[in-house]
């Protein structure tokens, strides 16, 4: 049995072997290296334990692997810091400009991509002779169809983008997750018959009303409250500690009250990255907070992403599921265009959106961790195979490809920047 302190440090000495190999060597966004290179030396080890099935590394390697519960260390552990990282650096003023386009995208848009992915990646599933449900389709279109705000903020660290595209892609990429989060648990009930036959649309957007809405309403409040406290003093060491404290106080609260955490998480990021700068923190505790919460925002994606890639270790995927997976791709992107051309319809005039920006927000759809772990915490089950193929399929695509090629999409789409 390896301990915690152990495991902790095999991740850390990987994040940093490979982010000096990436750096050295292979040139890619620090993340998407850290991705690539740990699915690389799997898949390698996958090879070696194939050919050699006794072979001590690659069972060691797997024996640690299998004792991180990536569910439980993304959802509980890393999601709420990382979310508080990127919330507290966004920028309220264009925020506000931008409200409706982002609500109506994390909401009505989350919504719309998970009922289009369901229904084709059901349909897809039977002309490939597999037996999926269409519940168990809807389950991967609600975990599939959040954008990963982990995925894009890194992303955009290497895209020049106009500010009010980037502020839609930040805040659809924050609040989206909450949305998404609660209608995987709602379908995951259905699908496995927990339900009882009171499942009904009513109910499900009460629920996620009340998830939702609370969960941004428990972090208003926390988020205010810490601002006050750190408004009455002046030492950087104890409000570093405030924000520390805000926000694993704010997800377990959260979590005890059954609320959205993520939401919960990012509107305290919001309250305090607006108000404390402006009225509470001196200049020398801005740049303590600041290089804190970029610290952590770095450490963690690292550990995330190379957890990503080093998962492959570990899964096992139904060959008859592979073809499926791949039809995966299109199917998400599809969904994605629908979802991100419907605010350009609803809102044209507003004048504020232009259809030229719709495939490069389409591109910039992309996934990462939590559709890891969302797809992990699945029953045991032959739909689990099928969903989780699926979900690495594409978060793969996403982080990999479209990570790489953003760039040259939003130069061909705003060329004179």
């Amino acid at each position: 049995m390896i301990s915690i302190f152990d495991l902790s440090a095999l991740l850390l000495v990987l994040s940093a072997l490979f982010g000096w190999v990436n750096h050295r060597f292979v040139h890619l966004p620090h993340a998407t290296g850290l991705l690539v290179i740990g699915l690389f030396a799997s898949l390698v080890l996958v090879g070696i334990e194939a050919m050699f099935p006794d072979e001590l590394l690659y069972n060691q390697l797997a024996r640690a692997l299998r004792q991180i519960d990536f569910t439980r260390v993304v959802m509980d552990g890393m999601l709420a810091f990382l979310l508080f990282a990127g919330a507290i650096h966004l920028n309220l003023r264009l925020l506000r400009n931008r409200a409706w386009q982002i609500a109506f995208l994390a909401l009505i848009g989350t919504a719309l991509s998970t009922l289009l992915v369901g229904g084709l990646f059901w349909w897809a599933a039977g002309l490939a002779g597999l037996k999926l449900s269409l519940p168990w389709a809807l389950v991967f279109g609600a975990l599939i169809s959040p954008t990963d705000p982990v995925a894009v903020l890194n992303v955009l660290r290497n895209v020049d983008v106009p500010d009010e595209v980037q502020i839609e892609m930040q805040g659809e990429a924050l609040f989206n997750d909450g949305v998404g989060v609660v209608l995987f648990s709602l379908l995951l009930g259905f699908a496995t018959g927990m339900g009882d036959g009171s499942f009904t649309v009513a109910s499900a957007f009460e629920h996620l009303a009340v998830e939702a809405g609370g969960g941004i309403l428990l972090g208003l409040c926390t988020g205010y409250v810490a601002y006050r406290a750190m408004r009455a003093i002046d030492d950087f060491s104890v409000e570093v500690l405030i924000t520390l404290a805000l926000v694993a106080g704010t997800y377990a609260a959260a979590q005890k009250l059954g609320l959205s955490g993520p939401l919960s998480v990012v509107a305290s990021g919001i309250v305090v990255g607006d108000l404390a700068p402006r009225n509470a923190m001196s200049e020398r505790t801005q740049g303590y907070v600041s290089s804190l919460w970029t610290l952590i925002d770095e450490v963690l994606n690292s550990i995330l992403f190379l957890l990503i890639g080093l998962e492959v270790i570990i899964l096992r995927f139904a060959p008859t599921a592979i073809g499926l997976a791949v039809c995966a791709i299109p199917i998400v992107l599809a969904a994605r265009l629908a979802a991100v051309s419907m605010p350009v319809l609803m809102f044209r005039w507003t004048g504020s959106l232009s259809a030229r920006n719709i495939p490069f927000l389409t591109w910039a759809g992309v996934r990462g961790g939590i559709s890891v772990a969302l797809a992990l915490s699945l029953p045991d089950g032959p739909e689990k195979s099928v969903v989780l193929a699926a979900t690495y399929a594409v978060v793969l695509f996403t982080v990999v490809v479209q990570g790489l090629t953003l760039g040259a999409v939003a130069r061909r789409t705003w060329p004179r920047r």
